[in-house]
């Protein structure tokens, strides 16, 4: 009799079991992923794992194969989203100018060419925190626990640098900067919205792709790649660099605009120094002569 209550009331349960163990897989396999420890195999061992079974390998690039669809589909989702604010984003991209009556289409096909890069620039900026989490998704789990908790809580401040640094070269540079262009030696310039747009996508891309630099350093440190006694003993060979990509990244000639982009560099080398250090590096000690 008891046997028959029993089965009664599993049966009764069975379906309530099932929605139990279905919500909370997510929440198990979240668990897993953040306990679990990568094997410590040395780097070349994992190369000769690799050549020896070409089957391991190709299972890491379905895998890539796989965030990077995703990462795609989402471009494409965030893409079709923002072609709907085409206009108020063209109206915002052509401000520092005097807004889109100061630009002249000459080709037939350059508006649509035009939309296209300001709808891929607005994209890429809407789906960053997601291609972001892709990437941490393939490269966590060869990652020690700890690592893998700080980079999933660094992300949002991926996101943050890198809207910083638009925002600095929307804001700063271009008012800065396009005035020398456009006056330069008196002649009168007829701007054309494919260069002018190309110019100040470039920019904004690049200036906050610059900007992630101390994010980069502090997870380099965390995996134990980077140092800070590294950064301290090549500050000026990084002086060096610094003024190299401001060169390149300045709209114009002049030392004003490109001291305008390289002390904020410089600021971020320095940022990039203080958080290896909160990331657990030492400085190495100095070398008795």
């Amino acid at each position: 009799m008891k046997e028959k209550i029993r089965a009664f009331f599993r049966r009764i349960n069975k379906p309530f079991r099932l929605i139990g163990k279905w919500i909370s897989a997510p929440f198990k396999k979240t668990i897993n992923f953040f306990q679990e420890e990568p094997g410590d195999a040395p780097m070349m061992d994992s190369l000769q794992l690799a050549l020896e079974e070409p089957a391991s390998f190709l299972e890491h690039v379905g895998a890539l194969r796989k965030h990077i669809l995703r990462s795609v589909v989402v471009l494409l989702i965030c893409a079709a989203v923002c072609f709907a604010f085409l206009s108020p984003l063209l109206e915002f991209i052509a401000q520092p100018i005097g807004g889109l009556s100061e630009l002249q289409a000459v080709d037939v096909t350059e508006p649509i060419g035009v939309g296209m890069r300001v709808v891929l620039l607005a994209a890429f900026a809407v789906a960053l925190p997601y291609i972001i989490f892709e990437i941490f998704l393939f490269v966590a789990p060869a990652l020690p626990r700890r690592t893998r908790v700080i980079g999933l809580f660094t992300i949002p401040l991926v996101v943050i640098f890198f809207f910083g640094g638009m925002a600095f070269a929307y804001y700063l540079i271009l008012p800065t900067g396009l005035p020398v262009l456009l006056n330069f030696l008196d002649v009168s310039t007829q701007i054309r919205p494919s260069s002018y747009v190309r110019f100040v996508t470039n920019l904004m891309f690049w200036i906050g792709a610059l900007f992630e630099f101390p994010l980069l350093a502090y997870i380099l440190t965390v995996m134990r790649i980077l140092s800070p006694s590294v950064l301290l003993k090549n500050w000026r060979i990084a002086v060096v660099v610094i003024a190299v990509l401001s060169a390149l990244v300045t709209p114009t000639i002049d030392p004003i605009n490109m001291l305008l982009v390289m002390v904020p560099l410089m600021l971020l080398y320095g940022l990039s120094i203080l958080l290896s250090l909160l990331a657990g590096g030492k400085p190495a000690p100095a070398e008795e002569s």
